[in-house]
């Protein structure tokens, strides 16, 4: 994603564009600008897969709230539906995807 320039004829207006998107477009480019959160995921003891609803091989994940203690780790690859991790106890969380 990268922040789009208008064509002007205004020499100061186009040097501000330039600016903003030298600026923004690494913002933009960071994956974490575009997480979605998945709330209150009910984790097993064991194996959890988990439809991450991205619609696309996710880039990373992290636990944004626990409602417990336990030790979560991902157990297979990145692909386009799920994100299966392996936890040791009963556990709530919400997790970040992106």
């Amino acid at each position: 994603m990268s922040l789009p320039l208008q064509l002007t004829k205004d020499k100061d207006l186009s040097l501000l564009q330039t600016k903003w998107k030298s600026q923004l477009d690494p913002v933009l480019a960071n994956p974490m600008t575009n997480m979605s959160i998945l709330k209150n995921v009910n984790l097993v003891i064991g194996v959890n897969v988990i439809n991450h609803l991205l619609g696309r091989v996710q880039q990373g994940w992290v636990i944004t709230d626990i409602q417990g203690a336990a030790q979560i780790y991902r157990s297979a690859e990145f692909n386009n539906l799920t994100l299966t991790l392996t936890s040791d106890a009963i556990v709530t969380v919400s997790i970040g995807v992106f």
